[in-house]
């Protein structure tokens, strides 16, 4: 796309071919559905709508947008943002299987880095606290890991959420 980019709309200051290069792009990608020919009818008659209302999006196109040669380098540009649009939409299985599989490895990772490391005050606390709230024997912490702790916390929790779950529907 850089390739073309550099090769279009050259009578143009850059500031300007920036601006309408954007433009045209966003309308590729609002508008995947269309073929290029469509979405540059519709840029024209909204150019054409702007330029009736006395508020043009580009003053400089007045006298290009009805331009052979302007027509022509807009197309290729559009169809040029088209291409990539499709290829980036092609791609997005892969790009979300491709996130998936780093989650994971981030989870791997710090589930075996908490393997390693000895539990927190804040931890050993709420465990404590769990024991006492729910009458459980506490078991020895002493060589446990964080992520041995967290696991204890986390069966606790679950089996206890569950039984008032069941105790809310039965009782109702």
């Amino acid at each position: 796309m850089s390739y073309v980019k550099s090769k279009i709309f050259l009578s143009l200051s850059k500031t300007q071919k920036s601006a309408l290069c954007n433009y045209l792009r966003a309308l590729v990608k609002k508008s995947p559905d269309f073929c290029v020919d469509e979405i540059f009818q519709k840029f024209v008659e909204d150019e054409e709508y702007y330029i009736k209302m006395n508020n043009p999006h580009f003053e400089f196109l007045n006298e290009l947008l009805y331009d052979e040669n302007f027509k022509q380098e807009a197309t290729l540009y559009l169809n040029e943002c088209k291409k990539y649009y499709d290829y980036k939409e092609s791609q997005k299985p892969l790009i979300e299987a491709q996130k998936q599989f780093e989650k994971e490895k981030r989870n791997f990772l710090k589930q075996v880095k908490m393997s390693k490391e000895s539990p927190t005050k804040k931890q050993l606390y709420y465990y404590d606290c769990l024991c006492k709230k729910y009458n459980i024997n506490k078991k020895e912490t002493s060589d446990l890991s964080k992520l041995d702790l967290k696991n204890m916390i986390s069966e606790i929790l679950d089996e206890y959420s569950r039984n008032s779950e069941h105790l809310d529907i039965s009782g109702n």
